[in-house]
């Protein structure tokens, strides 16, 4: 469906990319900067590459070699910006009409009506943009772009600008368009909440380069196509739930061969995925397993990488899943770790934080995390 290969210089950032995909809801994640939405502008025409090729659905729209580069208009590729971006002198249903009237009636791939009613818009249709708030501006340009026949919608932090209450209202209509159009998205965040709301494969985006690329499970459990890097301080965990012991307050789980006490979630079901973020500074390292304590969680792992941070000590441990945890200088040096060495990993269980099953219920807002794996 899409395949690229594309690279870019611009000053002190530098950008190679190469992503192939054939459908369905791809997730770019990654920090502010590291080229998400430079990627987006290269694909929707806004941004020209120094080099490299482009194709969708087999179609050439930029290949440097011939000095093809289609313009915007002709790309049909809808683009939705955090900001909405919509025309102020034009009503909610002269935005939505832009580019369906520009489109000849032979490629337009969903009726005005149809769209209307799928974003909830018929009551704004006679309102300007000034009069609407921030999540109905979103629908009306996701509806503008919907109704423009893309082949392919690029959304770039479409909730980023959105209070939380604002993102739980645009949420179900971006699950709506993935489910009810079947129309191929690229969804850009930072936030990976987001991400697991809506997606089925993540690219990891870094230093202007795709660091990894694969099937949601496999990312989250360090096996994309690349091998993940650090990009956030807390790390990841998939966890098949096992059962619930309400007198401990806790939800039991499995994480590889790790056994998880985790904050206690009766709603999920044996067997239900549920996605924790640990933060490194939670894990507490010990030389042997230590008794008559109430920290419900110790597990052994081995030392991969000891790395000196700013003030920490940055310690990578395959705890079955790859954990980093950071301790200080000076309980690094009483603990004298080596890399190969054993160590027990220490967790309260409240230090877990839920962000989503794999039922799509949200949790309460995270930081952006990721799995940790030891840089190369």
């Amino acid at each position: 469906m899409l395949h690229l290969d594309v690279a870019l210089n611009r000053g002190r950032f530098d950008l190679e990319a190469q992503l192939d995909l054939d459908g369905g809801v791809t997730g770019l994640f990654g920090p502010s900067g590291s080229g998400k939405s430079t990627l987006l502008g290269i694909l929707a025409g806004l941004v020209r590459p120094d080099r490299g090729r482009i194709t969708l659905h087999g179609e050439p729209i930029y290949d440097s070699a011939s000095g093809l580069c289609l313009p915007p208009h002709r790309r049909r590729i809808g683009l939705v910006f955090q900001d909405s971006q919509l025309f102020p002198h034009y009503s909610v249903k002269g935005n939505l009409l832009y580019g369906f009237k520009r489109r000849p009636a032979p490629e337009r791939r969903f009726q005005f009506d149809d769209i209307v009613d799928l974003l909830a818009l018929r009551p704004l249709l006679d309102a300007h943009p000034r009069r609407i708030s921030g999540g109905e501006k979103q629908r009306v340009a996701l509806g503008r772009s919907l109704l423009a026949a893309p082949r392919l919608l690029l959304l770039d932090e479409p909730l980023a600008a959105l209070d939380t209450n604002l993102k739980a209202q645009i949420l179900p209509f971006l699950q709506k368009i993935r489910d009810e159009l079947k129309l191929p998205m690229i969804f850009v965040s930072h936030a990976l909440p987001e991400i697991l709301h809506l997606t089925d494969r993540m690219a990891l985006v870094g230093g202007g380069r795709i660091l990894a690329f694969g099937d949601l499970g496999d990312i989250l459990m360090g096996q994309g196509h690349g091998g993940p890097r650090p990009l956030g301080p807390d790390n990841l965990l998939a966890a098949t739930v096992e059962g619930h012991d309400p007198d401990h307050g806790c939800t039991l789980a499995r994480c590889g061969p790790t056994r998880l006490a985790l904050p206690l979630r009766a709603e999920l079901a044996p067997g239900d995925i549920a996605y924790v973020s640990l933060h490194r500074g939670e894990i507490a390292l010990s030389r042997r397993e230590i008794t008559e304590i109430s920290i419900q969680n110790q597990f052994a792992g081995r030392i991969l990488r000891i790395e000196s941070k700013g003030s920490g000590v940055q310690v990578w441990i395959d705890a079955g899943s790859p954990l980093v945890a950071e301790i200080t200088p000076r309980s690094a040096r009483d603990l004298a770790l080596a890399v190969g060495d054993t160590l027990y990993c220490l967790v309260k269980t409240r230090s877990f934080s839920y962000l989503l099953d794999r039922a799509g219920n949200p949790s309460q807002p995270a930081s952006p995390v990721r799995p940790a794996q030891p840089p190369p």
